[in-house]
């Protein structure tokens, strides 16, 4: 479980934070303002009118997605793309219930979202009124820290606390859920909290723990960088970089930290685990000290705790110190944050270089390849997302849905920058591409944004097209068909008989077709020889652009270490089974 801040109330002090008479609807948009937000995500409904007529004039950019859902998964895109906090409004009941998947998903991955909800007035509270929901006690699980303003005078401390928590430390999702009477209530005074700290950087490591890492580090001579997601959070990206080519050390990225450590370098290992490379797995069976940057040891790559990298001692540098030993034993443990640590580790190694494990790591390399498989007459999504890469040439920004196509991507697509790979990973929730690429989009109008889906996840946001076009958003989509709900497919070929129960999909719309009736231009491909020349117009038209590219039902993501099962237990596909 994460370490959440203890549940308190907010400390009534006497610090001037309206300087005139406002109502709440206005205190929150001021607030916002103040913070710096650009853009907020949202839709109306009735408990939320009053904050919405304050936003119809306030300058700030309202971006109306289809559904609650759409609001949130942008609003998270927003946050992981530009590193700020992403900002959702939603009303009571069923607007804030549909929340709940995005909370979830931003809690599981650590994304800072600020969730302002309406509720119903504070005298109907617990009466079963029309649209009430108790989304403050839904959310305690799925949220860093959550409110129920019932003071309006704490209004805007709330306001200032919950952006920060957000966005400071171990970032998260913190919902505030605002009643209609608070909105509408004339603030004219507000009691504030004490001076809040420039960051919530929850760093506790000693010197000695420091010297026992440095320690670490030059006594190994087959030692593995493995990165999470809080190295993309804290960005410290240069200081890995200079950190692994100053030690000679190789580096694996999960998906929450693709891009940190640039797919290219020769010390770069990718992706680990379930779906990672063989030479990358092999790599951490053999080495004998893996330093953890910012992560969890979660189930994907650390299938087996016992057999995770038997030869190594383990190194943990984590900003959360429920983290520490959660999954398996550590023999150096730092709370810290990286943004902290680094540094100071880099100020005390001497470099260094391991010849032999270079060698060794360019046999693996060299024995298992990552190699697209070859074509028997119909498209193969490795190659199709292998070109994808190449032609965007590590300038682009993707975000995945959650599936098959996900652990393609995050096998082929080339990335050399941190936010340039995004995905729902802890949770793994379909339908978060498209709205996902949404927020990305307008996070970095100066980047192009590719949404790689298929066709499960996408029908579970696809309402979200209309949200594209409305606000002239140039996201490529690139929807990879394979009529079934791949993943789970996968996995009832392999240990199920193929007894494929309910995920081949007997109908399919022409999604071609769908996406130009929302007023997409749009494409759809079946042979190999269509690929370059499609994937070319996909890149360089102008516009919101979809391709759909059919490929094979069976076709299946290898290699494959099945759950629970060590680094080396590799599944191995008979010839009738690929």
């Amino acid at each position: 479980m994460k370490e959440k801040p203890k549940r308190k109330a907010v400390k009534a002090k006497k610090v001037e934070l309206v300087t005139a008479p406002r109502n709440g609807a206005q205190v929150i948009i001021d607030f916002l303002k103040s913070a710096g937000t650009e853009v907020i995500f949202g839709y109306p409904g009735g408990q939320v009118i009053p904050l919405y007529d304050a936003l119809y004039d306030s300058g700030l950019r309202h971006v109306l997605a289809r559904h609650e859902q759409g609001a949130i998964h942008a609003a998270d895109g927003y946050a992981r793309a530009s590193g700020k906090v992403g900002v959702v409004i939603a009303t009571s009941g069923p607007g804030a219930t549909n929340l709940v998947t995005g909370l979830a998903t931003a809690h599981m991955d650590s994304v800072p979202l600020l969730a302002i909800t309406g509720q119903v007035p504070t005298t109907s509270l617990g009466n079963d009124s029309f649209q009430e929901a108790d989304i403050y006690g839904i959310s305690i699980p799925i949220t860093k820290y959550n409110y129920l303003v019932k003071d309006p005078a704490l209004l805007p401390s709330i306001l200032q606390e919950a952006h920060y928590l957000a966005g400071s430390g171990r970032c998260g999702p913190v919902l505030v859920d605002i009643p209609k009477d608070i909105q509408t209530t004339l603030i004219t005074a507000a009691s504030g909290p004490s001076d809040l700290p420039d960051k919530q950087n929850g760093s506790r490591f000693s010197e000695q723990q420091l010297e026992a890492m440095i320690e670490a580090l030059t006594l190994s001579q087959r030692p593995v960088i493995y990165l999470g997601g809080g190295a993309t959070l804290t960005g410290v990206g240069p200081d890995i970089l200079t950190l692994a080519e100053k030690l000679d050390i190789a580096v694996v990225t999960t998906l929450q930290a693709k891009g940190v450590f640039p797919d290219s370098h020769p010390l770069s290992l990718g992706l680990p685990g379930m779906h990672g490379s063989k030479y990358a797995n092999l790599a951490i069976n053999e080495s004998d000290l893996i330093v953890g940057l910012g992560v969890r040891f979660d189930d994907r790559v650390v299938g087996n705790v016992r057999r995770f990298a038997p030869l190594a001692r383990i190194v943990h540098v984590d900003i959360d110190p429920a983290e520490i030993g959660k999954r398996l034993a550590v023999d150096v443990a730092v709370v810290g944050d990286l943004r902290e640590v680094l540094p100071k580790v880099l100020a005390k190694i001497k470099k260094s270089s391991r010849p032999e494990w270079r060698q060794r790591l360019t046999e693996l390399r060299t024995l298992y390849p990552m190699e697209v498989p070859a074509s028997s007459g119909t498209i193969k999504p490795q190659a199709a997302i292998k070109t994808l890469s190449d032609l965007c040439n590590g300038g682009a920004i993707v975000v995945t849905d959650v599936g098959q196509h996900q652990m393609w991507a995050a096998q082929y697509f080339q990335c050399e920058q941190p936010r340039h790979f995004l995905s729902s990973g802890g949770l793994g929730t379909m339908g978060y591409g498209l709205p996902a690429a949404i927020g990305a989009q307008l996070a970095r109008p100066d980047r192009p944004v590719v949404l790689v889906t298929g066709d499960g996840s996408f029908q579970m946001n696809i309402q979200e097209l209309a949200t594209v076009v409305e606000n002239e958003l140039p996201v490529k989509i690139m929807l990879i068909n394979n009529g079934c709900l791949g993943m789970v497919r996968q996995w009832q070929q392999f240990f199920f008989n193929r007894r494929y129960s309910q995920t081949v999909f007997r109908y399919n719309p022409d999604f071609a077709g769908l996406a130009k009736a929302y007023g997409l231009d749009s494409k759809k491909i079946s042979k190999p020889k269509e690929v370059d020349r499609a994937l070319d117009w996909l890149i360089n038209n102008p516009g919101p652009t979809f391709l759909e590219v059919e490929v094979d039902t069976e076709e299946n993501v290898l290699p494959m270490i099945p759950a629970g099962q060590g680094q080396t237990d590799f599944f191995e596909v008979a010839e009738d089974e690929q």
